[in-house]
């Protein structure tokens, strides 16, 4: 349990034993002294906090034991308040202070990783993603709770603001694979792609955009990829009515429905012994269980449904779909070395 869970424990201490202290001195002071309940708790406030202004009125022997004895309860209390509430800011200090630290080390150890810029409903859904698909990134945003919600479910996150060129460096855009701009604005995600592409050329690029016309924009900037989450949402609620089976196999290959069946894309090494191999010669559907979907070629020409006498060459992408088991079984055959 981490100091922010100790926290309202501690404060909830501090404030019980404060109020069991009026709250006996107040009583004490009105059965004793016969004190209105304002002048009791006066005389209880001024006695524990040593302020000294003197007594309320005149205190008879009974009165006066009775106020050695909070004099002495009381003012240790406070002294005990004060103690775990100094300890508490300099906890939390120290806390912030190595957190940071920690958070540095380990993004100076990034290589290939992802930067997602937003943790917002879009921002959480592809952190989401990554960390199911066991991808090592990175999360950037400028308002504190989400930063906070992000560290508290494990992710790393920075407190910062994603569209400054100091702030990317810092999360180590030039040893980053990817990108995800999703921050409040168009005009937001603009600016930081353009950051981004300056940065690190070959950063693969990815941009939310609310507006349809700001789409051109993105891309003419730097992005690889441009959504519309908005758009794209009421598509796929039409379609669902439209053309309900196919919406049914879209969710079922996507969000893992049923059976855990993902899309993937596998490059062929120059290393794999299947390299200028047939699709029908590697036995791809029958001993593996994977269906090829589409084939991107080296020079970026994408063949929808190969046929089976379709070849394989070396940084040919075969976008296939299959079981967890079965992907990773064809990942190492088009990665392996020949025996």
């Amino acid at each position: 349990m981490d100091l922010m869970d100790h926290l309202p424990r501690r404060l909830a201490q501090i404030a019980i034993a404060l109020g069991v202290t009026l709250a006996g001195g107040t009583a004490g002071f009105m059965l004793i002294e016969h004190y209105s309940a304002f002048d009791a708790f006066y005389m209880t406030l001024t006695t524990i906090t040593t302020v000294g202004n003197g007594e309320v009125g005149p205190l008879s022997h009974l009165g006066r034991i009775f106020n050695s004895f909070l004099i002495f309860f009381g003012v240790t209390v406070m002294l005990l308040a004060i103690g775990a509430m100094t300890q508490t800011i300099i906890e939390l200090e120290l806390n912030q202070f190595f957190g940071k630290r920690r958070a540095k080390k380990m993004i100076e150890k990034l290589q290939g990783h992802y930067i997602v810029c937003g943790f917002g409903r879009v921002g959480r859904g592809a952190a989401d993603e990554l960390r199911m698909q066991g991808a090592n990134f990175v999360i950037v945003d400028h308002n504190e709770e989400k930063v906070e919600r992000a560290i508290k479910e494990g992710m790393l996150a920075v407190l910062a603001d994603a569209s400054r060129d100091e702030v990317l460096r810092e999360v180590g855009i030039d040893r980053a694979k990817g990108l995800i701009a999703t921050l409040a604005s168009d005009a937001d995600n603009l600016f930081l792609i353009l950051s981004a592409r300056t940065l690190n050329s070959k950063i693969q690029l990815t941009a939310r955009v609310a507006e349809q016309t700001s789409e051109d924009k993105l891309r003419r900037a730097g992005a690889d990829f441009v959504f519309a989450p908005y758009n794209g949402t009421g598509h796929r609620m039409a379609q669902a009515l439209l053309k309900p089976h196919v919406q049914q196999f879209i969710d079922f290959t996507t969000q893992n429905m049923e059976v855990k069946v993902n899309i993937e894309q596998v490059r062929v090494s120059a290393r794999s012994p299947y390299v200028d191999s047939t699709i029908a010669g590697m036995q791809i559907r029958s001993e593996m269980g994977v269906i090829v979907l589409a084939i991107r070629n080296a020079d970026g020409k994408m063949l929808f449904n190969p046929p089976s006498d379709t070849r394989i060459a070396v940084g040919d992408h075969l976008i296939v779909m299959g079981q967890e088991e079965s992907l990773q079984k064809l990942e190492s055959a088009l990665n392996e070395a020949p025996a």
